[in-house]
């Protein structure tokens, strides 16, 4: 059987994006992405407001403390998982099946390792980190309940990272939204039992995420396992320094760009702190809305680079500027949905999960400020999806510590005049710090490829 009916056979039931509509391709792709991300933060949400209505802003500031600590510690991960589907991505696009088995027993064992060595870090340096981070007296003991917890299942987080990356670079996004509804069920229904119920704390609520994203990596395997081409075999699992190195060379500036960029948070999270209980429940509850604002866009930058990616290996480069085209047209568009609901109706949003008036005030102003600028961010999303997709992320890399050097510098200069409103902004120059450079990447290697490859797109094709 040639590769090219193997890659159609429908068992394996996988996705080729390198064939018909553009538009067609992204957005059917991008539809259960969209949801599943959506999903996650809507249950990010609901569990802040459930910790914050039956705990009190306390709990629910010491649960919004360890957030941009799990970003750091967690984005390395997915940021690395992200980057080995990247190559997954090409090999698939390519046709390569040795190498797309290659790849995944790969990928399989570096997670592991990192796995490893993420467990082992986080749990032994949690306190001196909180600490660090100047977390309030008041909260501390509650965070590290939370955090203890949550760092032990670093193993399923992992796991559930780079099974939904393989899937989504083989253009399986719907995998991963029926396990994430059956995740955010579980976990909705079980912290208020383990809140209202048993009144277990903070702890309740780590537990159940824990568990549900155990149940959540069963799901994603058993749909992997019935993929034929991505099984690999035992000597699949032997030291490939090539391959190994590959994934490496595209993993790691992706995991160093979200860790880096966590500390960035992490230093404005700092600040906050210092300022009182009061500000870290209010930046606590931007931080859960702003995640949720800018998932759609976020996530049309990782269904353009799973699009690309293939399109790449494929030589199809024609396909990757139509593709990035669309991405952008969705970001915009999301762009003028959420920053209209931030600018106007942020006190409303505010008081969905702050009892107290200095909290709303404090979030409402942080929201409406964010807001008028929506569209740089998530612009950014999509340009830095494309530098990845085409295999380039040292430039995404880059931005992140440009990003994390504009926020500190923002914050450190603008804190002392301005409050807490200096987060915001802090954010903001972050933002556009981060857009140009990523914009100016993908402008330099786009043109590269037509300078220097030879693309097999036939650009008179109705289909494209």
């Amino acid at each position: 059987m040639t590769s090219d009916k193997f890659f159609s056979n429908t068992k394996n039931s996988v996705n080729d994006m390198t064939k018909g509509s553009v538009g067609k391709t992204i957005v059917t792709f991008l539809l259960p992405m969209i949801l599943t991300n959506t999903l996650q933060q809507i249950y990010s949400i609901a569990d802040t407001l459930i910790v914050g209505k039956g705990l009190g802003d306390d709990a629910l500031g010491a649960v919004g403390n360890m957030g941009p600590l799990t970003f750091l510690i967690f984005g390395f991960s997915m940021g690395l998982t992200s980057g080995f589907a990247v190559i997954i991505g090409q090999k698939f696009g390519a046709k390569d099946i040795k190498g797309l088995k290659r790849a995944v027993a790969s990928s399989i064992k570096l997670s592991a390792i990192i796995a490893l060595i993420i467990t082992f870090i986080s749990l032994t340096q949690l306190r001196n980190l909180m600490i660090l981070l100047d977390t309030p007296e008041d909260v501390l003991d509650m965070s590290l309940k939370y955090g203890y917890i949550i760092f032990a299942g670093s193993f399923a987080s992992i796991a559930y990272n780079l099974c939904s990356s393989v899937l989504r670079s083989l253009g399986d996004s719907k995998t991963p939204f029926y396990a994430i509804v059956f995740s955010c069920t579980f976990n909705f229904i079980f912290d208020w039992i383990s809140i209202f119920k048993l009144h277990m704390g903070v702890e309740g609520p780590a537990i159940v995420t824990v568990i549900s994203q155990i149940i959540s990596t069963a799901i994603l395997l058993i749909r992997l396992r019935s993929i034929n081409i991505i099984i690999p075999s035992r000597s699949d699992f032997t030291i490939q320094s090539n391959t190994d190195i590959s994934l490496l060379r595209n993993g790691i500036p992706m995991a160093v760009m979200s860790s880096i960029t966590a500390v960035g948070c992490i230093i404005v999270q700092h600040f906050v702190n210092g300022m009182g209980v009061a500000y870290t429940s209010a930046y606590s509850i931007c931080g859960r809305y702003l995640n949720l604002f800018m998932t759609a866009s976020s996530t049309t930058g990782q269904a353009v680079s799973v699009f690309i990616s293939q399109n790449y290996g494929s030589g199809k480069y024609n396909r990757i500027k139509r593709g990035l085209r669309m991405g952008i047209f969705i970001s915009l568009m999301t762009s003028v949905l959420f920053g209209s609901l931030m600018v106007f109706f942020p006190v409303t949003l505010s008081s969905q999960m702050l009892d107290g008036t200095l909290q709303i005030e404090l979030a409402a102003s942080y929201l409406r400020s964010l807001g008028m600028m929506l569209f740089i961010v998530n612009m950014l999303y999509i340009v830095r999806g494309a530098c990845q997709g085409m295999g380039k992320p040292f430039i995404p890399m880059i931005s992140g510590i440009a990003e994390m050097i504009l926020r500190i510098v923002t914050i450190a200069l603008l804190a002392p005049r301005l409050g807490f409103i200096a987060a915001a902004y802090a954010e903001i120059a972050a933002w556009i710090g981060a857009f140009s450079m990523n914009g100016a990447a993908y402008i330099y290697n786009i043109r590269r490829l037509f300078r220097f490859g030879h693309s097999r797109d036939n650009t008179k094709s109705k289909k494209a």
